[in-house]
């Protein structure tokens, strides 16, 4: 079986309910409170473990309270590259409005240690990897790291946006980005920060990607190869979109790695996503391959 290592962020998810959200210097009473396993590196891992892929861990957990509710769903996952150190472990905190939207504050913790002399110390078991997937919740040397000692396909999913080296950035094959962190990642290589989805797309291929996938929500994905191809979301009743974008990506991930095209793993990655957002939480709401997704 084809391998995906996982070079990323663990949190502890903090949710918390509202109708709407707060503005500015206004305190609101919502519902909840539960702590839930989230981390956009570890929300990642979980969905493509889930559904067949055969997935390791590098990463940092803190030897704190949070720790063990992070890593609750992980054990799908290979996490004998996740070290505990002593900090706190990663926490998020989320507000979840009425229609399902969230907003998020996040403390890396124990993710800001995943640093270059981190993920070199696991280079043997990155660069065993069929595919390896990044986000943007470690340091941006970290980030390097993991690319230079990448030798498999390279997926990279930078959220939150922050500056890494663009060479390092450049090897995603795809990046998946949503319309707000492409024109932020256009920001980068000097490139226009607004426009159409496929004007960020064409952008972004300009500036020298291979391939890319822009998420847009409800109005599904778009693929840009040698040409765009739109890819829909089916129609669900939206409870919590929090990790829908993260499961989109592990399920990408999960059927390229079974040999799907790009465009083939992108409708199935938009079903994934249409799925998870039918219920509470990250990890939690994600499918495995018995479940019966929409559209």
């Amino acid at each position: 079986m084809n391998k995906l290592v996982v070079v990323g962020s663990i949190n502890a998810d903090v949710v918390i309910h509202t109708q709407r959200h707060p503005q500015p210097g206004e305190t609101l009473v919502g519902s909840g409170g539960q702590v839930s396993a989230g981390g956009k590196g570890a929300n990642q891992a979980v969905a493509a473990a889930r559904l067949g892929a055969d997935v390791s861990f590098v990463g940092a957990v803190g030897s704190d309270a949070y720790a063990e509710p992070a890593m609750a769903h992980m054990d799908c996952v290979d996490t004998t590259a996740v070290e505990v150190v002593d900090t706190n472990t990663g926490l998020a905190l989320i507000t979840v409005d009425a229609a399902g939207e969230n907003t998020i504050v996040l403390s890396p913790g124990a993710n800001a240690l995943v640093d270059a002399p981190f993920v070199t110390n696991q280079s043997s078991l990155v660069g065993s990897a069929d595919m390896v997937l990044l986000q943007g919740e470690i340091p941006a040397e970290g980030f390097a790291a993991a690319v230079d000692a990448a030798r498999g396909r390279v997926v990279v999913n930078l959220a939150p946006v922050i500056a890494v080296d663009k060479d390092a950035l450049l090897k995603a094959d795809p990046l998946i980005a949503n319309e707000h962190e492409a024109g932020l990642i256009l920001a980068q290589f000097g490139g226009p920060t607004e426009g159409s989805p496929r004007e960020l797309a064409q952008g972004l291929r300009d500036a020298g990607f291979n391939s890319v996938v822009l998420t847009l929500g409800s109005a599904g994905a778009l693929v840009a190869e040698d040409e765009f191809v739109e890819i829909p979301t089916p129609s669900v009743d939206v409870v919590d979109t929090t990790g829908a974008g993260d499961a989109f990506a592990g399920a990408l991930c999960a059927r390229l790695l079974q040999g799907d095209t790009l465009i083939d793993a992108a409708f199935y990655a938009a079903r994934v996503g249409a799925f998870a957002v039918t219920s509470n939480g990250a990890q939690a709401s994600y499918p495995n391959l018995k479940s019966e997704l929409p559209g």
